[in-house]
């Protein structure tokens, strides 16, 4: 593969920064992670691909903190981007360590920052379903587990829009 630091007719400065992509953001484990290798330099392993794109190149790029810093010229953002991609990752294991309290219904429930929680079953479907706060989810899960995680996106989506 090309190393295009060493390519000519590629800009090394002028990119901007687009996106920051966590590859494990669904949770996988270390082994079951197929990593990015970056389209600059060539490391592999990229977890937390940015991708930049530059006003002559016709392609976006997909590449590391260190590659997108250089890039941009912008050695505070990518790092910030990485940096709360790394929090969420954080919560997200946090999360599933969460013990759930059973309500006399038999759902599953928890109470977060005055928010309640709930996951239930379904009657017709017999699928999981949640409910985050007034909020009921249209999704249908058959594991409690997926709900959880479903749960968690919701919680995260709800702060992203400052609802939460």
């Amino acid at each position: 593969m090309t190393n295009y630091w060493n390519t000519s007719g590629i800009p090394h400065k002028g990119w901007i920064l687009e996106d920051v992509n966590d590859i494990r953001e669904d949770g996988q484990s270390v082994e079951e992670t197929e990593y990015e290798t970056c389209m600059m330099c060539n490391n592999e392993r990229i977890r937390f691909v940015h991708i930049v794109s530059h006003k002559d190149f016709g392609n976006e790029l997909k590449v590391g903190c260190v590659c997108a810093e250089k890039m941009t010229n912008d050695y505070v953002n990518p790092q910030k981007h990485e940096q709360r991609l790394r929090n969420k990752a954080q919560r997200r294991i946090n999360w599933s360590k969460k013990e759930w309290k059973v309500s006399k219904n038999g759902n599953l429930f928890l109470k977060v920052n005055d928010h309640h929680i709930l996951i239930y079953k379904d009657k017709i479907t017999k699928k999981f379903k949640c409910k985050i706060g007034e909020h009921f989810g249209k999704k249908q899960f058959d594991s409690i587990e997926l709900a959880k995680v479903s749960a968690f996106n919701g919680i995260e989506y709800y702060k992203e829009k400052n609802e939460w």
